[in-house]
């Protein structure tokens, strides 16, 4: 919307604010008065003080218009007290009123499209917007009052003491005014974008912190993150923008607040040899300096920040209310098309399958000088094979899933999945190679049907997620917590319940690749058990690091990692081939 609009909509909005504020208007309009007598009598009775007092040898004459200038003072500190007052009953209730718009914006985008992600912007409206608004109507409003009145008494006393004086002045103060002026719309422009760069980088950072995990784990890191590097960009170049034009301001403020002194002072000779007396020429320099320039310095002051800041923030309150979605267009058939078979070629033989996994000579080490935690790898696993790695702990299990995941950069070497380096430098989004499954399940709050069918692409039907389900085991749980479309918390699972619900999702998940890193932990034995035969009868790879042995002896081939040597190997056949491996055998078969 154009500036011109935004004022339209906005002073409209306002005047039917203060249409019904008369009262609050009427009493700080009569407490202004008092101030602008005080403005009046200040620079008044310095002229009188010099002129029929000082100058004219009756000090005691002088001393009385100064009397009169100070009761004014006193004078001005009542009617400042009074306008406080009154400023309260025109602030608190337009807070009032921004909260309850604020609110019913959201409930009206709420009820018009209920399958939409909540308002991001209503938080930041309800407070910070709101407080903004308060604060700067209050400055605005306090500041204006005081600038109008204070004019006021100043003007007519330049009138009173000489008009000529007005003629000299007045000149070089409406050019810095004009000058200010101009600033306004496009501070105003600057600002409403900035508040809505502002806006859209909080709900992004809102979204991507939703599911970090899994865009990390997906290696959507890059395509994720693109967005929010515009938005700080674009916030970069509109702080740009803002400081350039408050420098232009800065510079109208210097003019309207400093050249009508200059001129006054450079034009004193020529005053007083046109018989203005010194008096006048003092009293007018008094109106300008304690009075009319500080009273204008800050009007511009408040309207070049608190203003600008307060035509954007109303702005946003003025809205209008959202509507109800509109209806989706008929769906128009297709013409019939009568399809002629043609002769079919015969198929090429197809090629080789590329391995699942495959590493050469794979190196990573955390740092330039520290040890590597992989050292010299070669590996490597055949589509639907069933792999589980095992080792101490800290040995390398987890460094060596998040290589295959891709979301770590080997040092040296070759990490490829389904023929294809493992870690996409592109970054277009998510990786359907694979899934890979922390030991700390994520969950969301949702309903069980989403967070079991969040790695699908498309909607499942719900027999195939029940199916799931009961080949996993997890049915049960599902029936405890209501079925497969009640609302699921995440603070109320435990540990194992959240593993149980992971390992669901990631066996209805396309990929054809899975990464079980200790995904299974909090299971017991025998759930553990059941989980890993339905996955590894799913179609597709399945790498699991082995929380038990158990695990090990379910897989057709064993990882062993020990230290910077591993070995690779059946179960039957590794006891004979790596000490680390009867050992670990050993102790779990005196257990069993």
């Amino acid at each position: 919307m154009s500036e011109y609009g935004t004022w339209r909509r906005v002073s409209g909005e306002g005047r039917r604010f203060l249409r019904g504020r008369g009262r609050a208007l009427r009493r700080l309009a009569l407490w202004s008065l008092l101030e602008s007598a005080h403005t009046f009598l200040g620079g008044y009775a310095v002229a009188r003080a010099l002129d029929d007092g000082f100058l004219a040898g009756r000090t005691g004459t002088g001393l009385g218009w100064l009397a009169v200038a100070g009761a004014g003072a006193l004078l001005g500190a009542v009617a400042l007290r009074g306008v406080f007052g009154g400023l309260a009953d025109l602030v608190e209730p337009l807070r009032d009123g921004l909260v309850r718009r604020s609110v019913r914006q959201a409930i009206g985008r709420a009820v018009a499209d209920p399958g939409r992600a909540g308002d991001a912007g209503a938080v930041s409206r309800l407070t910070q917007q709101t407080e903004m608004a308060r604060d700067s109507f209050a400055g605005l409003v306090l500041v204006a009052r005081s600038f109008v009145f204070t004019a006021l008494g100043a003007l007519l006393g330049l009138a009173a003491l000489d008009p000529v004086l007005l003629v000299l002045v007045l000149p070089a103060l409406l050019l810095g005014t004009a000058a200010f002026l101009a600033t306004l719309h496009p501070m105003a422009r600057v600002q409403r974008a900035a508040l809505d760069a502002d806006e859209a980088l909080s709900a992004r950072a809102g979204e991507l912190a939703a599911g970090l995990r899994d865009v990390v784990a997906c290696g959507g890191g890059a395509s994720a993150g693109a967005p929010v590097e515009l938005l700080i960009a674009e916030q970069e170049r509109l702080t740009g923008r803002l400081s350039r034009w408050t420098a232009l301001r800065t510079l109208a403020l210097g003019v309207a607040g400093r050249l009508p002194v200059v001129v006054l002072l450079a034009g004193t000779p020529w005053l007083l040899g046109r018989g203005v007396s010194a008096g006048a020429v003092a009293g007018a320099l008094t109106y300008l300096v304690q009075s009319l320039l500080p009273a204008l310095d800050a009007l511009m002051t408040a309207l070049g920040a608190a203003g600008t800041r307060l035509l954007v923030v109303l702005d946003r309150f003025c809205d209008p209310e959202p509507e109800g979605p509109e209806p989706e267009a008929p769906e128009q058939e297709a013409p019939a098309v009568t399809e002629v078979a043609a002769p079919q070629p015969e198929p090429a033989p197809a090629p080789a399958p590329s391995p699942a996994v495959e590493l050469r000579r794979v190196r990573f080490a955390y740092g330039l000088r520290a040890h590597p935690v992989i050292d010299g790898l070669d590996l490597v696993v055949g589509p639907g094979e069933h792999l589980a790695v095992v080792g101490p702990s800290g040995i390398g299990k987890s460094t060596l899933t998040a290589l295959i995941a891709g979301l770590l950069p080997p040092g040296l070497g070759t990490v490829r999945v389904a023929g294809a380096a493992a870690r996409d430098a592109r970054g277009h989004g998510p990786d359907v190679r694979r899934t890979l499954l922390p030991q700390q399940a994520y969950v969301f709050t949702g309903s069980v049907r989403e967070n079991l069918t969040h790695l699908c692409p498309g909607p499942v039907p719900g027999d195939e997620v029940e199916r799931a389900a009961a080949a996993l085991g997890a049915d049960g749980l599902v029936a405890r917590l209501g079925g497969l479309d009640a609302v699921l918390d995440p603070g109320r699972l435990s540990q194992g319940e959240r593993q149980h619900l992971a390992l669901t999702a990631a066996y209805l998940s396309p990929a054809p690749l899975l990464l079980l890193d200790e995904a299974t932990c909090h299971l017991d034995p025998r759930t553990e058990e059941r989980a890993e035969r339905a996955l590894a009868e799913r179609p597709g790879t399945l790498v699991v690091v082995a929380h038990r042995i158990s695990s090990a002896v379910r897989a057709d081939r064993v990882l062993v990692l020990d230290g910077t040597r591993a070995v690779c190997g059946t179960h039957a056949e590794l006891p004979a081939r790596s000490p680390l491996y009867r050992d670990l055998v050993g102790v779990w078969d005196a257990r069993g």
